[in-house]
């Protein structure tokens, strides 16, 4: 899946259908002069469907078309036979889109589920045709209920990537080639500034055929949390993640003070993130030789007290078994302790 392909946010205006109009019909067969009302009830109309399936990963089939229009409700009949209900629309969405009412940015719900279905915007009930109205002082009722309208509904649907594993880091951290390495995604990869637009996803194998999920996530940048750069659009894809992997290179200035940067946009835009489980990357340490590694290995022992930290190149090849062994063994951890 390209980058121009991955749609995570979308606005979309729905219509529900009308409901059908009851039937003023009265019964007039060849012996049976005065029969009496036999109008029958008017079809319902139809609803607006969101169902998640989980072979989705984005939101481009939303991208262009923006409105969504459902049947109307079928009139009601003779002999009290009910008008036909209008057709369903039903719009699939990938699992972990959240879906808000774009009016008052009241969060509606989540899917999270494969199959799940809900319904965003109801159709309109048929209207009671005239045999409902029937009674020993008004045998014969000439009027019947109209349908009632449907609804109509502006909806937002934002997508929270899917993955295990959430790749967090400034802009050219080296998440994109780390990402490339591991797994057979194909992201872009250029020594500049915010190459990485949109979260890419991939599959990394583990030992027996066992795999997990890796995002590469749009690089922060301080002041993300209030929107900044590219702000929330990316934050969100964080938080689906169960475990967060830092990378910092190892020729940044100050790797505590980045990683305390980090994390301060997390906190700031969502606290619960820090209850996630957290690994810290030194990338690109093929630049380093032994002696400064041993120093700065010294220098992270003190900074970094009770978090796992291990050094790894992506382009050397140095370190990823490591770095693989201690993800799974993390995502792992509530399996090990039963």
């Amino acid at each position: 899946m390209t980058e121009g392909n991955f749609v995570d946010y979308v606005k979309i205006h729905l219509t529900s259908g009308k409901g059908g109009k009851g039937s003023t019909h009265l019964r007039r067969e060849k012996y049976i002069p005065k029969g009496g009302p036999d109008g029958g009830d008017g079809g319902r109309g139809g609803h607006i469907i969101l169902q998640a399936n989980k072979n989705m990963w984005t939101l481009y089939h939303l991208k262009f078309k923006r409105h969504y229009k459902a049947g109307h409700g079928g009139s009601g009949g003779k002999q009290t036979s009910t008008g036909a209900d209008g057709d369903d629309i039903i719009i699939e969405v990938p699992l972990g889109t959240v879906v808000k009412n774009t009016d008052t940015d009241e969060t509606l719900f989540e899917m999270t589920e494969h199959g799940e279905e809900r319904i965003i915007a109801k159709g309109g009930k048929g209207g009671k045709g005239n045999a409902h109205f029937k009674s020993s002082t008004r045998q014969t009722p000439r009027f019947a209920q109209p349908g009632l309208d449907g609804e109509e509904v502006n909806i937002t649907v934002e997508l929270k990537v899917l993955a295990d594993v959430g790749l967090v880091g400034f802009p050219n951290a080296g998440k994109s080639t780390l990402l490339s390495v591991v797994t057979a995604a194909k992201p872009k990869i250029a020594n500049y500034e915010f190459t990485t637009l949109k979260p890419n996803l991939g599959i990394v194998t583990y030992r027996d055929h066992q795999t997990f999920v890796m995002a590469d996530i749009p690089g922060i940048i301080e002041g993300a949390a209030e929107g900044k750069g590219l702000g929330h659009y990316f934050l969100r894809h964080i938080e689906r993640n169960s475990t967060l992997l830092f990378l910092i290179p190892a020729d940044a200035d100050d790797i505590k003070k980045q990683y305390d940067i980090l994390l301060d946009e997390l906190k700031r835009y969502n606290p619960e993130l820090l209850d996630k489980e957290r690994l810290i990357a030194i990338s690109k340490s093929d630049m380093l030789d032994e002696e400064l590694k041993g120093e700065l290995k010294a220098q992270l022992d003190k900074e970094f007290k009770d978090l796992p930290y291990l050094f790894i190149s992506s382009v050397a090849q140095q370190g990823l078994t490591e770095l693989k062994d201690q993800l799974w063994k993390m995502l792992n951890k509530d399996v090990e302790d039963k």
